[in-house]
């Protein structure tokens, strides 16, 4: 009988101590946190990251077919300005990257502007299609997206392999 008796308090001493954290967590617990599920803490939330993320998440939908043209236009002018109005206040404050560029002007670049055919000139740096009508700037040159071959220009299609390039 005292056999009995000292298993039945050894087994519930096991299970008191097994239970013990989900009954009481401690302070360091990560389930006692306040961390929402899904969030990354160190997300940057500053308006131009906002901004910026939501750019490439619209790029992404139209690239997709999620996004028509009509509401990826709208939805890029609205984002791209908010992006415009956050950089500008960095730079006001001296926190941002343009404030440090700006103040030490750059020599003209001897590369060649990219330009579109039907816009001319791009002011962005290294672009490969125009941002106002998506066409393949004159200046780069492209590659075929199926066997990654140079494509020579005005190309229809691959010499390469015989598929048909996106305009």
């Amino acid at each position: 009988m005292l056999e009995l008796i000292l298993g039945l308090l050894l087994a519930a001493g096991a299970t008191y101590f097994v239970l013990l954290p989900i009954l009481r967590p401690s302070a360091e617990s990560p389930v006692s946190a306040n961390v929402d599920e899904g969030e990354d803490p160190d997300d940057d939330m500053s308006p131009q990251a906002v901004a910026l993320r939501a750019l490439r998440e619209i790029e992404f939908d139209r690239a997709t077919g999620k996004l028509s043209d009509s509401d990826y236009e709208q939805l890029k002018a609205k984002y791209t300005q908010e992006a415009l109005v956050a950089m500008r206040g960095d730079v006001e404050r001296g926190t941002g990257d343009l404030a440090t560029s700006r103040a030490r002007p750059r020599p003209p670049s001897p590369v060649p502007a990219p330009s579109c055919p039907e816009h001319g000139l791009r002011p962005e740096s290294g672009a490969v299609f125009c941002s106002e009508c998506g066409r393949r700037l004159g200046t780069a040159q492209g590659y075929c997206a199926r066997c990654g071959t140079a494509l020579e220009e005005e190309a229809r299609y691959c010499n390469a392999c015989g598929a048909r390039v996106a305009a």
